[in-house]
């Protein structure tokens, strides 16, 4: 549900664009609601939860959007009916939760101190990779550069992770434990003399192997 909603400035929030197509209604008249409501808002507690910005669309124009708030969003589709706009309330709602529980979860200690930790591992193995890069290139690779890119998806596929920013402390610990395989097999491959594509199915074969362990002590 996390791609309904993102964070800004640490607070949880949606845009227009996507309220508009999930809800079906033309983008436009979700402005002009949006628009309304701040104007005729004597409180003026609407300027707090919606921000306009803008977005370049497919011809190259700028259209302007708002971003909005959990109150703000509540505000906007409080008068959308139909069983269908009801189930897009809810899977909105859920989003807004998750997205508030992990900020509250990155104010923990726990949270904060495996993201300095991933960040070491990711170094070292940033370093790795790119030894790896050298490495490639010498056994014939035209494409060694992507192997970054190739590592990267890996390790975050693996852990189920889209954004560093937005995982869990599990994520996190998971992340960086998958980092510290593939950093070691790099490692031992190139000491080897191991051909760059088969460290590379090593990697893949010891994180599947990690992650069936780690399942079934989970169960």
């Amino acid at each position: 549900m996390n791609e309904l909603v993102t964070l800004k400035n640490d607070e949880a929030v949606c845009s227009s664009l996507d309220v508009a197509n999930k809800f079906e209604k033309r983008h436009a008249d979700v402005i002009r609601r949006i628009e309304n409501l701040i104007a005729e808002d004597s409180t003026q507690n609407c300027v707090q939860c919606f921000s306009e910005g803008s977005y370049t669309d497919s011809t190259g124009k700028k259209n302007k959007f708002y971003l909005m708030n959990r109150d703000g969003f509540t505000f906007l589709v409080m008068g959308f009916t139909g069983k269908k706009a009801n189930d897009w309330k809810w899977k909105y709602i859920e989003a807004f939760n998750t997205m508030e529980k992990l900020l509250s979860e990155r104010q923990t200690s726990a949270w904060i101190e495996n993201r300095t930790q991933g960040k070491l591992t990711r170094r070292a193995e940033t370093d790795v990779i790119q030894e790896l890069i050298g490495y490639a290139k010498a056994q014939g690779s035209e494409h060694a550069e992507k192997l970054y890119l190739t590592y990267s998806k890996l390790a975050n596929t693996m852990a189920g992770v889209t954004d560093r920013n937005l995982a869990t402390t599990y994520q996190i610990s998971t992340l960086s434990f998958i980092e510290n395989i593939i950093l070691n097999q790099i490692r031992v491959g190139m000491e080897k003399g191991q051909h760059y594509k088969e460290i590379y199915q090593q990697c893949k074969k010891q994180i599947e192997l990690f992650k069936d362990v780690a399942y079934l002590e989970a169960v």
